[in-house]
């Protein structure tokens, strides 16, 4: 059939036409919410720039100097050229570029991040499995409990406990911050991560403190990331494991192993997938309390203080980048599910 080919090469030039396009206008839509809240905070940049005894010559010369008195559709056209050439100005708080000062801070949140994804995933989803496989039993019970008191208690209040337990009184792990003073830059940075970066240079004496600083509170993240991919695990499987086919392949016989694992687990293994993106988007965003309990050098703690501070182009920079990371992930979670799912081809 000479017409399928071509057919079929447009039905997927559309297809990606239609994410870029959909990119695009995602982009375009938070660099415009990025935009209106740096003009709607109760923060005079001008004052911020110049200081409280400037006098009025220098404000208006700062004024003029920023832009200021430009209309706002011209403020945006410049913010979006900016931003796209990689340019989010100087933080007043640190002196630096911020495309520098996020380069410094991201890794740190994004290690923090991935290991708790890495817990939530290893233990939530055989956790919602099993709850889903013995619906009403000890098992799910205990994941039902897990998952509502993941989703009730505030992470601050269980990070000063997990601090006072296992570093105060157990001294079981290392202390607030990434690590202890004596390993303090002895590390070369190649990607940022501590624990990527010890490995790289094969000091294990490193590697083994930065782990006993991350485990914590990536635990803790992990606990919340366990509660949601456990919870959803459970309603995905409980969904299969009352369709038609179940109940035929256990008529033929196979093992209730195969059944579970085989048949139902990888049915739900392709919206999974977008569950656990979403999850590790929520962590890179959300752990700014986190990062403030355990004084963990990200992010968010990065955005806290400068926000404090008054630093807009510092704040704008930091949400700029986490609402580009979760368009990526939800990019990707997409692409993985066109790939993996024959139906959505």
């Amino acid at each position: 059939m000479p017409g399928l080919g071509p057919s079929r090469w447009r039905r997927r030039a559309k297809s990606v036409g239609g994410v870029a396009v959909s990119l695009v206008l995602t982009l375009l839509g938070l660099l415009l919410v990025t935009f209106i809240i740096g003009r709607v905070m109760p923060i005079d940049p001008v004052l911020k720039v110049v200081g409280e005894r400037a006098t009025q010559a220098q404000y208006d010369a700062a004024y003029q100097a920023m832009g200021l008195d430009r209309p706002l559709w011209d403020q945006f056209l410049r913010y979006m050229a900016e931003v796209l050439r990689g340019d989010f100005g100087r933080s007043i708080s640190t002196g630096h570029p911020v495309v520098e000062d996020l380069k410094r801070v991201f890794p740190a949140t994004f290690e923090l991040a991935l290991l708790g994804t890495l817990i939530g995933v290893f233990v939530g989803v055989p956790l919602g499995v099993i709850a889903a496989a013995q619906r009403g039993g000890w098992i799910d019970q205990i994941a039902r409990v897990v998952a509502l008191v993941g989703y009730s208690m505030p992470i601050f209040w269980l990070g000063l406990m997990g601090l006072l337990l296992f570093y105060g009184i157990l001294g079981w792990v290392g202390g607030p911050g990434r690590q202890g003073i004596i390993f303090d830059g002895f590390v070369p940075t190649v990607t940022g991560m501590i624990l990527v970066d010890s490995l790289i240079a094969r000091d294990w004496a490193a590697f083994r403190d930065a782990f006993s600083h991350i485990i914590l509170p990536a635990s803790l993240l992990g606990y919340f990331s366990l509660a949601y991919i456990s919870r959803m695990t459970r309603s995905f499987m409980l969904e299969q494991l009352s369709a038609e086919y179940i109940t035929t392949a256990r008529v033929k016989g196979l093992s209730e192993w195969r059944v579970i694992w085989g048949h139902a687990f990888r049915n739900i293994f392709v919206p999974l997938i977008t569950v656990i993106a979403l999850s590790f988007g929520s962590l890179l965003e959300g752990s700014v309390l986190t990062e403030i309990v355990f004084s963990w050098p990200g992010i968010g703690q990065y955005i806290t203080k400068a926000l404090l501070a008054g630093d807009m182009n510092a704040v704008l920079g930091g949400t700029v980048l986490i609402g580009t990371c979760f368009v990526a992930l939800n990019l990707i979670s997409d692409i993985l599910y066109r790939v993996l799912d024959p139906r959505a081809k």
